[in-house]
């Protein structure tokens, strides 16, 4: 009767072990799936058409996950990983492209407006935060180091740097994320 108790939860074990890796290999394979939308995206957006009719390619800035595609250069100093930074924000659900039917949040106005949003309500402030004491996702965070007052920006990553493989409101689990922001500020003292 041990033997076969014992067999029992050896077998329950290991299946409970091999259906959490089979999860995990899916969670990561989604993650690259993610990963290679954004590179598209990236690729796709950053030659853009100049006033002239000339063509200009945007810089890309890589960290640890977070891709910014920087769309109006700033001035100054730039953001450090203990520095303060305030800036106004839009954020998108990304499957591959960005749209006013996918936009979750936004503390811009002219985003709200141009979404088809209730502005009445206001709380179109600008979002200010020192990176010391922020709880920011690391996609999020990642993604703003180094920017300037006055860039413009789009910051992607996967829900790997998001928020995984858990639903927060209406962002669905295993959702990549797109920012876009335009910073006001950066102090680093």
């Amino acid at each position: 009767m041990k033997t076969y108790r014992a067999i029992t939860i050896a077998v329950l074990v290991t299946a409970l072990l091999a259906g959490m890796s089979c999860t995990k290999n899916q969670l990561e394979t989604t993650y690259n799936k993610q990963e290679d939308q954004i590179d598209q995206y990236i690729t796709k957006n950053m030659v853009v058409k100049t006033e002239d009719g000339g063509t200009d390619t945007l810089r890309v800035v890589r960290n640890g996950g977070s891709n910014r595609l920087v769309l109006k250069e700033g001035t100054g100093d730039e953001l450090a990983a203990d520095g303060y930074v305030s800036f106004y924000y839009a954020g998108y659900s990304f499957s591959g492209s960005v749209s006013a039917a996918n936009m979750f949040t936004t503390n811009r106005q002219a985003s709200a407006e141009e979404a088809g949003w209730n502005t009445e309500e206001g709380g179109f402030e600008i979002y200010e935060i020192n990176f010391k004491d922020s709880g920011f996702i690391e996609g999020l965070q990642k993604g703003l180091i180094g920017v300037r007052a006055g860039e413009e920006c789009e910051i992607l990553f996967s829900a790997k740097y998001g928020f995984g493989n858990k639903a927060l409101g209406i962002i669905p689990a295993k959702t990549a994320l797109l920012y876009r922001i335009w910073v006001v500020g950066v102090t680093n003292d």
